[in-house]
């Protein structure tokens, strides 16, 4: 088991063998996930931007530059 120690500015060093299981390294994001009550996992973020690909539905039809830029100025209007 590999331990860490939480220094005053609340980091910590992830013990190299957690790091190479979980294929982290210098610059990587983390992720702290729930699982109950106080205990938690590290998880790599590693999601890739091409995963949201269809989250969005297209509009029905294109808005022109002109439409927008209308929306702009009645929504900063507070009309």
């Amino acid at each position: 088991m590999s331990t860490a120690t939480l220094t005053s500015k609340g980091q910590i060093t992830i013990p190299l063998p957690v790091r190479r299981k979980l294929g982290l390294d210098a610059g990587d994001r983390v992720e702290f996930v729930e699982l109950a009550p106080g205990e938690f996992a590290l998880k790599p973020a590693t999601e890739d931007v091409r995963s949201l690909r269809g989250m969005i539905r297209r509009p029905v039809r294109a808005v022109s530059i002109g439409a927008m830029n209308a929306a702009i100025k009645r929504r900063g209007s507070g009309r």
